[in-house]
C-alpha cells in the first residue's frame, strides 16, 4: 500500500494471490520502483520482487539457487533494501536443512548484496557460517552515504544468548561487523538511519507473542553510544518499525494501543508531537517506508480494508518465545 504523508490517497500497489503476503517494501532512490518480498502461503518461503509505484510490471528477481551455485534447500530471500545510489539491493537469505528440534529454524542465515536485476550476488556476512541453527539475519538498512548497513540478528533457543535479538552494523564491503544494541533491549525489525547519518532509529520488542505490548522506539548513534527512548517506558502498547521522513523532520511508526490492529502515527524526531495518521482498526499497518513518488488518488481516497490488512512476518514464521 502507498498513501500520502497526511494519511490520504490510499493506493494498493501489488496484487498478491490469495493468502500470499507481500511485505517489507523499500523504494528505489528515484521513486520509480518498490522492492518487496512475497511469501508463499504453502511453503512459507519468501522471494524478492519489484513493482513500479503505479502497480505495473511486477516481477520476481531470480533467486540465488537458480544459478546452480548455491544450496537451494529451504531457501528464503527477503527484506530487500536499495542502496542510496540504487545500484545494489541488500537482502537476507536463509537456506539449508531444518533443525529437527525446531522446524522454523534453518541451518544458515546471512546478509547478501546484488544488483537490482539479480546479478552480481555477493555474500556480505558470515554470522551463521560456523554456527548453524543459531539464528536468523534480516531487515538490512543502508546508511545515507552507502558505506554501512544495519540489520537484525535474532537468535533461537540454541543461540548465544538464547531467544533474543539485536541490531548489528557492517561496512558495505563486509568488514567491521559489530553489535550495535545490547541484547537486553531486544531491538529488532528494520532499523532506519536519519538523513544526516547521525542517528539510527530502532524498535524494541518484549519476549512473547509477536504483537505483545511493552516495547518502544529508540535512537542510537552509529558508534553505539547515546541510546535514548523516544516513546514512554514502560509501555502498555505495541510499537512497530519506524522510519525518518526524507527531510529528517518527522518520524512515521506503527502503534497498536488497544490490541485490535496497528495504525500509523507520526512524531517529531525528539518523540514529541505524536499524531495519528491512519484510522482503521480492522487492519494491521506496519513497516512504513518513505518514498518520493506521487501517490495516485483513488475514487474514495483509500483502498478497501481487506486490501490494507497484511499481517507481518512473525505472526506465522516464528514461534512465540
Amino acid at each position: 500500500m502507498t498513501l500520502a504523508p497526511d494519511g490520504t490517497n490510499w493506493h494498493q500497489v501489488t496484487q498478491p494471490p490469495d493468502r500470499t503476503r507481500d511485505d517489507r517494501p523499500d523504494w528505489s532512490p528515484d521513486g520509480s520502483t518498490i522492492a518487496f518480498d512475497r511469501t508463499d502461503p504453502r511453503s512459507g518461503a519468501a522471494r524478492l520482487w519489484t513493482v513500479s509505484t503505479t502497480g505495473d510490471g511486477a516481477q520476481q528477481i531470480g533467486q540465488l539457487c537458480e544459478t546452480g551455485t548455491a544450496d537451494c534447500a529451504n531457501e528464503d530471500e527477503r527484506a530487500p533494501a536499495y542502496s542510496p545510489d540504487g545500484k545494489q539491493l541488500a537482502f537476507s537469505r536463509s537456506w539449508g536443512a531444518l533443525d529437527p528440534a525446531d522446524k522454523y529454524q534453518v541451518q544458515y542465515s546471512d546478509l547478501y548484496l546484488m544488483s537490482p536485476d539479480g546479478t552480481d550476488v555477493q555474500r556480505l556476512t558470515f554470522l551463521t557460517n560456523d554456527k548453524p541453527y543459531s539464528g536468523q539475519v534480516s531487515n538490512p538498512s543502508w546508511s545515507p552515504d552507502g558505506k554501512q548497513l544495519t540489520f537484525e540478528y535474532r537468535t533461537n533457543a540454541t543461540g548465544q544468548p538464547a531467544n533474543s535479538r539485536a541490531i548489528y552494523v557492517v561496512a558495505a564491503d563486509g568488514t567491521g561487523l559489530r553489535q550495535l544494541t545490547p541484547w537486553e533491549l531486544r531491538a529488532g525489525d528494520r532499523a532506519n538511519w536519519s538523513p544526516d547519518g547521525t542517528q539510527i532509529l530502532f524498535t524494541t520488542y518484549p519476549a512473547g507473542r509477536a504483537d505483545a505490548p511493552g516495547g518502544g522506539i529508540y535512537t542510537v548513534h552509529p558508534d553505539g553510544t547515546a541510546i535514548g527512548a523516544l516513546t514512554p517506558a514502560p509501555s502498555d502498547v505495541f510499537y512497530g518499525a519506524a522510519a525518518y521522513a526524507p527531510d529528517g523532520k518527522s518520524i512515521v511508526f506503527a502503534q497498536d494501543p488497544a490490541g485490535s490492529g496497528a495504525d500509523l502515527y507520526t512524531m517529531r524526531p525528539d518523540g514529541t508531537g505524536i499524531a495519528r495518521l491512519t484510522h482503521d482498526r480492522d487492519a494491521w499497518l506496519t513497516r512504513p517506508a518513505w518514498g518520493t513518488a506521487a501517490v495516485p488518488p483513488q475514487p474514495d481516497g483509500r483502498a478497501s480494508a481487506q486490501a490494507q490488512s497484511r499481517r507481518w512476518e512473525e505472526d506465522e514464521e516464528l514461534q512465540d518465545e
